[in-house]
This record gives structure tokens, sequence and C-alpha cells, in this order.
């Protein structure tokens, strides 16, 4: 090889040892020009691999100008062949070229591929794909491909004088292997290896033969091959071509692994890196890594562990008739020595060691899309260094730089750059705070360059990228996502054509599902202006007309509801529950009142089921109780005179009687087990107070009291939990009474509505209260699935709404014999499922019902509600879980005796303790950060 001709040096992609070899060749030939495999165009920016800011690991990438996405990558590592090459070019001052096929026909190339001449109809019928390592592996007597090539290459011995030897072998070798296999089953290779051999050819024209050409071994006999000019021109004829632009960008070990899907990957590039970077004892070296690894991780790793480990590694070489400790040894005397057998600790030396996880570098004078540069100059600048070992990153949004951070991050997912993923923050629950997992790929780079088409900064390519996505999102619960994305993203400009798409969605989607899954992104988005200084204005009417059409569709939409359409509708209840509570706390921090004190919150329609026992809102809120005022619940705008309801959404006609304004007012119902003394109506004209007398579940309620202009406020209907509603809406139990004219005096004008109309305010925190009219209608309503109507009792008992003794009657009708068992056993699964255990624990009717029940189940039907049953009682907690045994086997239902309610946990009662509940709330105020509020809502209703 050294003598007429060029130096062809066969190479194996990455290997340590192919790597050594070339440079110790290319030590001894001194050749005047170097040619490596590599694609033509990247010539230009050869000159930047003696930049010491670019470190291997890296690569080369092409991209279609007009299609970033069409890509293709030629990666380099510190121990590659090739990279040695250019670097021993660039240090000597010699002229370093690609040669291989150009990365425009690379990547305009499609399935289609041109035939070669000379290749006979047989021998295209076996072209089976050869792996070459695989073939001389076998022929040697090796099942492993990798041993054989660490024996016959990686562990030459330090005797060896001859630079060109191994390369000769190999190129003998492979020439045998191009007889037999011909192409191996690459028919592009065919056209490479022509134009490797023209570029060839020009080099041997401008530099002589003193050209060395460092390529894949398997192209070796091609390029010895002597073939024409014009049969070389033949096979490049005609092939596709594509404007493309190249660059270097950041590589990792962990993408050099034939795990990967790399093609010339490696099992081992951590391992190989260490090979070649070892100056000396590479066993030695590597197993101290190990242990100081497994020390990292706490485990007991001594240097005795080292020198065992050594040895046995020795040893099973010597056994093995390996000249020198492979890695299969190192790993064997790793698991046998320092992990005692285990396989989970030797799993992490895998993954941090013999794969690796090192990020290479590039310089910023490397060529990149603005978009690339811009993105850099923020990791600078927010302290956001790419890594490629995943991270977990803690952020603190009230913080500039975790705010830029969040914003940065967001922005990229926006834009289709997962570099984060956000997670669950540990000890908080706060919106302030965020977890990210970091972790940067070397496919993120085409995608940014992909974004690139979208802006030249960061956050205009986020911009014009939300704006796109909300002209072509499919559903409505896509825009609202994306307004919640946007608005985590920092991204207020982008909001109004996210809106507009917003809107026109939510006016041609009909399907309460649909409408029930928007709801929850939509509504948390209105939380975030409190955090990062964003004005969610816009989305509040959107929300509210939203969750307005939620409340008239949903009743309706929950019958004739099969048993996995009834669970997913339970869903969308408990979606939109929480939505209607964010969305009234977000409504009241931004108009700095409390939402809980509100006129048509604490009384909205009378769907409050009575007052505390000091006047408070049916939502604890100091302030406005439901029966405060004549139509206190006036959160919807009508001029509809109230009706009085019972709480199974049946309604009773209430005698109307002419109030302060000339409208018809009632007084709220009292629930079951309402506790007594609930303050009595008020009007305009100071009316007298309203005597108190037995209710239908033995509670005390309002009587009529005159009204200021002589009238009469009506009372309640029969039955617990009765609410005062307006005429029905389709579907639904009851709707909001109206107060013509606004508020009742004194409410009002405590709490100024802000910049807000005072209609829209009254509209928007009416909500919660219509809320709770919806649900009282699916508690009521038999034809609504099982499972919801549990779920909605529960969620009216966990509101304050429901007393025990009406939700043990609720449950009683459901659990009556004349349910059938599986629809009472799923109205059992929506009422105490999802955390509902401690209910059962507290109360012991409720306990009692559910054995009473269970017991007289028959037996023909007990398998049927077997599965519903235990998927329900198999989420609770151990604890939980056993105590309800006890309960059980004690015997439930015994509450009335008081012996035996002692036995429960101390401190619970049967109904909550109004005083010492008091006694807290101004501490919880503190905490919540309301006070002010409390403070401004001093002597209203209280």
């Amino acid at each position: 090889m050294t003598g007429a001709g060029p130096l062809l040096l066969g190479v194996r992609h990455h290997g340590p040892g192919s790597a050594r070899a070339v440079r110790a060749a290319l030590d001894a030939a001194r050749p005047a020009a170097v040619l490596i495999e590599g694609p033509p165009e990247a010539d230009a920016l050869i000159p930047l691999a003696a930049d010491p800011e670019l470190r291997p690991p890296v690569a080369l990438l092409a991209h279609a100008v007009d299609e970033p996405g069409r890509s293709a990558f030629w990666p380099f590592a510190a121990f590659s062949p090739e990279w040695v090459a250019v670097r021993w070019a660039l240090e000597h001052g010699v002229p370093a070229r690609f040669i291989d096929l150009p990365a425009a026909h690379t990547l305009a190339w499609g399935a289609e591929l041109p035939s070669a001449e000379g290749e006979s109809e047989a021998a295209e019928g076996e072209q089976v794909r050869v792996d070459p390592l695989a073939a001389l592996a076998g022929a040697a007597g090796y099942d492993d491909p990798e041993r054989w090539w660490e024996d016959a290459v990686e562990h030459r011995g330090a005797e060896e004088r001859d630079p060109f030897a191994p390369f000769e072998a190999l190129a003998e070798a492979m020439g045998a292997l191009r007889e037999r296999y011909g192409a191996g089953g690459r028919p592009r290779d065919l056209v490479r290896e022509a134009q490797m051999r023209l570029r060839l050819r020009a080099a041997r024209k401008e530099f002589g033969d003193t050209v060395a050409v460092v390529c894949g071994a398997w192209h070796v006999p091609a390029l010895r091959e002597r073939t024409t000019l014009t049969a070389d021109r033949a096979l490049l004829k005609g092939l596709p071509k594509v404007k493309t632009e190249l660059t270097w960008v950041p590589w990792t070990h962990r993408r050099l692994a034939r795990s990967s899907g790399y093609g010339a990957g490696i099992d081992s590039p951590g391992w190989y890196g260490h090979l070649f970077h070892a100056p000396d004892r590479p066993v030695e070296r590597w197993l101290t890594k190990v242990a100081g690894l497994l020390r990292e991780e706490d485990r007991i790793v001594s240097s005795a562990h080292v020198i065992e480990a050594v040895r046995l590694a020795d040893t099973l070489a010597a056994m093995r008739g390996r000249p020198l400790p492979g890695l299969g040894e190192t790993t064997d005397a790793v698991r046998a020595v320092m992990c005692e057998g285990s396989d989970v600790p030797l799993a992490l030396v895998h993954d941090r060691l013999v794969v690796g996880d090192v990020l290479g570098e590039v310089p910023e004078s490397a060529p990149a899309v603005p978009l690339q540069r811009d993105l850099g100059r923020q990791q600078r600048s927010l302290r956001l260094r790419p890594e490629a070992l995943e991270r977990e990153l803690e952020l603190d949004l009230r913080g500039d730089t975790d705010a830029g951070r969040s914003r940065l991050l967001h922005r990229l997912r926006l834009l289709g750059i997962g570099w984060g993923e956000p997670g669950s923050s540990r000890g908080s629950t706060g919106t302030f705070r965020e977890t990210w997992r970091l972790r940067w790929e070397p496919e993120l780079s085409v995608r940014v360059a992909e974004a690139g088409v979208w802006g030249t900064t960061v956050a205009a390519a986020a911009r014009a990228r939300a704006e796109a996505d909300a002209a072509d999102a499919g559903t409505l619960a896509d825009v609202t996502a994306l307004a919640e994305r946007c608005l985590l993203a920092g991204l207020p400009d982008a909001l109004p054509a996210v809106m507009r798409a917003l809107a026109d969605r939510a006016a041609l989607d009909t399907d309460v599902g649909h409408l029930a899954q928007a709801l929850p992104a939509l509504v948390r988005s209105l939380r975030y202006g409190d955090v990062r200084g964003t004005d969610t204005h816009a989305l509040s009417d959107v929300a509210a007309a939203l969750a307005e059409r939620v409340f008239v569709g949903l009743p309706p939409a929950c019958t004739a509801l099969d048993s996995d359409a009834a669970e997913q509708m339970r869903g969308h209840v408990d979606a939109v529950h929480t939505s209607v509570g964010l969305l009234g706390e977000a409504l009241g921090s931004a108009t700095g009142t409390d939402p809980g004190a509100a006129s048509g919150t604490g009384g909205a329609a009378g769907a409050a089921g009575g007052a505390d026992a000091d006047g408070a809102g049916s939502d604890g809120a100091e302030g406005t109780g439901s029966g405060e005022a004549a139509g206190v619940g006036a959160a919807a705008d009508m001029d509809t005179a109230p009706t009085t309801t019972v709480g199974t959404g049946e309604s009773a006609a209430a005698t109307p009687a002419p109030g302060a304004g000339g409208g018809v007012a009632s007084s709220p119902a009292v629930g079951a087990d309402r506790s007594a003394g609930a303050a009595a109506p008020s009007h305009v004209g100071g009316g007298a107070p309203a005597a108190s007398v037995p209710g239908a579940s033995g509670s005390p309620v309002s009587a009529p009291a005159p009204a200021a202009d002589g009238g009469t406020v009506s009372p309640p209907g029969p039955g617990a939990g009765a609410s005062v509603t307006t005429a029905p809406a389709p579907g639904i139990g009851g709707t909001v009474p109206s107060v013509p004219g606004g508020p009742a005096p004194g409410i009002g004008e405590s709490m100024p509505p802000g910049p807000e109309g005072p209609d829209r305010v009254r509209r928007l925190r009416g909500l919660r209260g219509r809320w709770r009219g919806v649900l009282r209608g699916l508690a009521g309503r038999d034809a609504v699935a099982g499972v919801v109507r549990g779920r909605a009792v529960r969620l009216l008992m966990d509101e304050g709404e429901l007393g025990a003794g009406e939700a043990a009657r609720l449950m009683g009708v459901a659990l009556s014999r004349g349910t059938p068992p599986v629809e009472a056993a799923a109205w059992i699964e929506g009422f105490v499922g999802g955390g509902g255990g401690l209910l059962l624990v507290h109360d012991e009717r409720l306990l009692g019902l559910v054995d009473s029940w269970l017991t007289g189940v028959p037996a023909e039907a007990f398998t049927d509600v077997l599965p519903l049953l235990r998927r329900t009682f198999a989420a609770y907690d151990p604890g939980v879980r056993r105590t309800l045994g006890e309960l059980v086997r004690r015997g439930p239902g015994e509450q009335s005796d008081p012996g035996a309610r002692g036995l429960t946990a101390p401190g619970f009662g049967v109904e909550p303790d109004a005083g010492r509940a008091d006694a807290v709330r101004p501490v919880l105020r503190l905490l919540l950060g309301i006070a002010t509020e409390e403070k401004n809502l001093t002597g209203v209703g209280v």
C-alpha cells in the first residue's frame, strides 16, 4: 500500500483501534491530501474542526432548504477514524476533502435505485444485506462480531511495527467478501463508490499518487477496481437533487449506539471512547470509573473491590483465550465483585458508562439558521445549558430568570422542539412552581431548523405557529389547550387569533363531552395572570359562556348511557365541578373580591339549600347568606319570577308575593339537617324577620314574613334541600332566580365590581350557584346514570349543599330494593369512589346503608356487582380499608348509640361544629391571602 497508487485506509466507523491505526499510517505516509468518506458540500466546514470549541461527538447535519425535516447526519466521535484524519490534516496543513455522494443527492434519493450494469439476475436474487464483521467473525469461529473485532483490532499488541499491515489484512478480507456477496444487499453503495472514484481521480490529478483515502473497509475493493470514467458517470447520471445546507451540530454517545437505530452504530461507545483515550492500563482505569459511579449512587465499593475485579477480569480473559480482558470480562467482573451478582446496578453502569451521555459542543461561528442563534442566545442568558443526561429542573415563576426559562421551554414545545417535558412539582401544588425534565437530543437540531420557517426568533416563531395551529385545530379541546399553552409561553399577541378560533368552535360544537373537556384547560388559563402577569380578561367571557352551555346540555346528556359512557360522563362532571370552582376563584381575584361572598355565589338562586348558622354563604365565605335578600342569587339576568323547587328536580309552585320592587321574592329552602337560625330575608324597606317553623326533615325553615310594601315572602317548597329557581331550563332541575334592577342593596355596595360591568360580574359569579342547581337536578333524576347521580350527591355534600341526613335519604332511595343491583353498585361507585372512603369512616349512617344493601344483594346478582365494588373499594388506602373492615365487623349503623359513636376517631361528630370552625376561619383567611376581603365584608350578612 505504500507503492504506486493512493493509500487506501479501510476502517470501521467509530472504531478506536482503526482510529489509532489511521493516525499511525498517516504519520508514516505523510500524504499530500486526505480524502474522507463524507458529503463534499461539507468541505467548507472542515476548518471549523480546528476550533477548540468544537468538541466531539459532533455530526454534520444536512437538510433540504425548502423542507428542513428532510435531513441526514454524518456523526463523528473523538475515536472515529474519519475525525482523526480530519484533525491530522488540519494539524499538518494538508488539504482534507470529503468524497462521498453529495448530500443534495442523498436527501433527494427515494426508494427507486438505478440498476447497476453487469449485475446478473441470479446475483440480484441473492442480494441479502451482509454484515461484513459478522461474516469475518463467523469465519474466524466467533459468535460475537464485537468480540472478534476487539481481539483482532482493538487489542493488537504494541509490538506491531508495520502501520499499514492491519489495513492490508482488512482489505484482503473485504475483497473476498465482495467477490462472494457483490454489493452485499446495498445497491446504493455502487453509486456511492462511483462518486468516490471520480473524486479520487480528480485528487490524483491535483496531488499525484500521494493521496490517502479514509473510508469504510467495505468500499476499499471497489476503489481499487479499475473502471472507466464513462461507466462511473453513467451510474451518477439522472440522480435527483435538492438544494441543501450543512452545518455542525452536537451529537451524543447514546446516538452512536446501535440501539438508537444508527446503521453504523456500535454497542459500546462509552467503552470505545475509554479505550481510545486511556494512555495505559485500560482495564484498571475502567474499573476505577465503575467504582466511582457506584459510590456516587451510595453503594459500598472500596479499592479492594477494584483490585479483585481486575484480577477476575484477567483470569476470565486467560480462561477464554483472549489477549486482554474485553468489555465482556470486565462486565462479568463488575457483576460478581461490585454488584454482588445483581443486574440492577449493572444496568446503571451500562447506561452511564458503557453507552454514556457525552454531548458534543459546536462553536458560535458554525453556520446556523437564525432561530438556532436566537435559541443559543437565550440559553446563555438564562443559564440553561443543553445536556445529554436527563435532569430535573425546578422553577419558581416568581423569579425573573425562572420565569424566562419557563417561557422559553413552553415556546419550544409549541414549536415541536421537545427539549423539556413538564412534570409534577414535588411538595407544592401552586401555580408558581414548575418541574421540567430536560434532555437534549441531536434530532432537536433538525426540529429547530424545521421551526425556522415560522420566524427568526423563538418568540416570533412560537406566535406564528400558535396562530396557524389555532386555524387548523380539529376540536374545541385542542383550541382551549392551545390557549393555555399560549399563556404558559407568554404569547399574549397570539391570543386574539386563538380566541377567535375558540369562539367559532364553541359556537358550532354541540357535544357536551367536547365542551366539558375544553372547559378545564380554559379555566386553568385564567389563573396564570396572577403569577405570569398575563392579561386573561378576554378568556373569562368565553369560559363563562362555555360553562353555561355545559350546564344546559349536561342533564340530558347524562341519560340513557351504558356503563362505559356513564363512567366517562362522571369524569366530565368532576372536571366541570373543579373548573367552576377555579373559575369562581379566578374571577374573584381578578375583581379583588371574595367569590364566595358575592351575591349569586353564597346564595345563588337558593341553590345553597339554606344558610349556615352564622348566615354565611353556602360556600363557606363570610358575608351574604343564601337568604340575605329577596333574590340575592340574582346572578342570571332574567326578569322571570322565581319559584321554589324541591332538590330532586321536580318543581313546586311557590305563591308569588309582591316584593320591594314589584317583583316576586322567595326565601331560600333549608336543606335537611341544616342548622337553625338562618338569616331571614331582608328587603329594601326593611322587612320583619321570618319566624322559624319546622321543615320537612325536622329542621326549622323560615315562615313567610311581610315585605316592605306589605307583601309577603313565600316560604320554601316541601322537602329537604329545596332550592329557589326560575322556570327550569331544558333538562335542568332549575335555574337561578333573577332580581330585576341588580343586586339587593348593601351587597353590591360592599364589593365594587371594578372595571367590569356590574351585570357581567354578577353573571360570572353566579356560575357556582347555577352549577349546584344542575347537580341537584342530576342527583334527583332517575333517568340519569347511577354513577353520575351518586357523584352529584357526593359533590353537593362536599360543597356543604346537602346535609348528611339528606345524603342518607338519597342513598336509601338509590339502594332500595326496587333498584337493580348493578345500578345501585354504580351509584355507590359514584358516591364513594375516588377517595370517598373517609366519608364512610366518619359517617356510619352511610356505611350502614351500604352494608345493609350489600348484605341484601341476591346471590345471583352478586357476581354482577362485584367488579364495580372491587374497583371502588380497591382504590382506598390500606388504612381506610382496615378501618372500614373494623367498623363493619363491629356493625355499622350503631351510630345512634353514644357509646358506639365514641369508638370512632375522637373529635369527629355526626354534624360539623360551626363554633369550632369559626374559631379557625380568620387564620385560614390569613393563610389564603383573603384577609382584605374579610374586612370589606364586615357587617354584611354576619
